[in-house]
């Protein structure tokens, strides 16, 4: 990939188009099929919402090594925007009292967390917290704002074990085991299937008819396979379990529908809905990844960027924005909106070569919008601040 070209082919938009004022057909055309032939990329696909309607929503490229094309409703993963839509469900259940924000998970859990053992193939291995009272401090707020002490995965440890690196809702450091916790803090505190809980409230309410958290046989006939850094091709996996953390398929239509949704307010009060994108917890970190790096020193800290409820917010030219992304192996996707504006942009990707071109197309459709680029992917040439 050529960070130059995407750099100089942006500003030639700008310049030349006026592309970034939402005059982005053609030229967003031009940017992306340029862009994935310099980067290698094999498949994206974009939405548009502006003004809490969807606008647009194409794909360009292939869905498999087959060639066989990449479609608006072409199923692909969720990735880790499978976050950002558990945490909308959280909030309704906030609203009907099942859980409060800020109670400890020790009142919804019939016995002491830890006490549950052989959970890691569902859930994650609790066991290992025994000893550590920490785990009662532990509130859906602070799961959702990625502030629990844990590492992404305890199974990533040097030793396999899930523990606390720091006092519960002092710091973030991106967790995937803080979202898998809450989820059991709902199937097994209030015995709600999560999934059908999703299915239910979102999925179903926003006719997200290809999407669900788990593998659908009907999904096969138009699936996404994925593309890595080297160019290998990587199945798409059938998966069995949901997992808050990431276990979504979507499709870039369906998932165009709830963005739109989302910033609007749909299906919530309003002051759920604000909750959701309130700044909670500053970052201070200088990058998303690794997750338990240290705090950065305040001259490489990303001003005003802070956690909300499973995203991320910040403040840039156009007013406060939010954003979540995901990515995977072979996967790269992002979600960045304004809020004023209710106005989004969403990619989707099933290949990871294609996050480089992320910046440009956000830029090209909502203007400069102040998301923090190389915070979310870390010192790469082309993650502008």
């Amino acid at each position: 990939m050529t960070p130059t070209f995407i750099r100089s082919f942006l500003v030639s938009c700008l310049l030349l188009t006026g592309c970034a004022t939402g005059d982005s057909g053609q030229a967003l055309d031009k940017y992306v099929i340029q862009g994935m032939r310099e980067t290698g990329a094999q498949g994206l696909a974009i939405a548009v919402i502006r003004d809490g309607v969807v606008t647009r929503v194409d794909a360009w490229g292939k869905r498999n090594a087959r060639g066989e094309p990449l479609t608006p409703d072409t199923v692909m993963y969720g990735a880790s925007l499978t976050k950002a839509v558990f945490a909308y469900t959280v909030m309704q259940l906030v609203e009907e009292g099942k859980l409060d924000l800020d109670t400890s998970i020790a009142a919804y859990l019939p016995k002491p967390l830890p006490e549950y053992a052989g959970e890691a193939g569902r859930y994650a291995a609790w066991q290992h917290l025994a000893g550590d009272e920490r785990w009662r401090k532990l509130t859906p707020r602070i799961l959702l704002t990625h502030s629990a002490g844990f590492s992404n995965f305890g199974f990533l440890e040097p030793d396999g074990k899930l523990k606390f690196h720091f006092d519960p809702g002092s710091r973030y450091a991106y967790s995937g085991d803080g979202l898998i916790l809450l989820q059991f803090v709902i199937e097994r505190g209030l015995g709600l299937d999560l999934g059908t809980e999703m299915q239910r409230r979102v999925f179903d309410r926003f006719g997200m008819k290809r999407t669900s958290m788990t593998w659908r046989p009907d999904f096969a006939t138009n699936l996404a396979d994925g593309w890595k850094e080297d160019g290998s091709v990587e199945a798409h996996d059938e998966r069995s379990k949901t997992r808050a953390a990431g276990s979504m398929d979507t499709t870039i239509r369906d998932f165009a529908e709830f963005a739109a949704a989302y910033v609007r307010g749909d299906g919530l009060q309003p002051g759920s809905r604000a909750e959701l994108t309130r700044p909670q917890l500053p970052i201070l970190t200088a990058s998303q990844f690794p997750s338990l790096q240290a705090i950065a020193p305040p001259e490489r800290r990303h001003r005003d960027l802070a956690v909300g409820l499973g995203v991320i917010t910040f403040d840039g030219p156009q007013g406060r924005g939010f954003q979540k992304g995901g990515h995977n192996d072979s996967t790269g996707n992002t979600w960045v909106c304004l809020e004023r504006q209710q106005s989004c942009v969403v990619i989707l990707s099933n290949d990871v070569r294609a996050e480089p071109l992320f910046p440009g197309i956000v830029r090209m459709v909502l203007g400069e919008t102040g998301m923090p680029w190389s915070w979310e992917y870390g010192p790469h040439s082309w993650a502008v601040p």
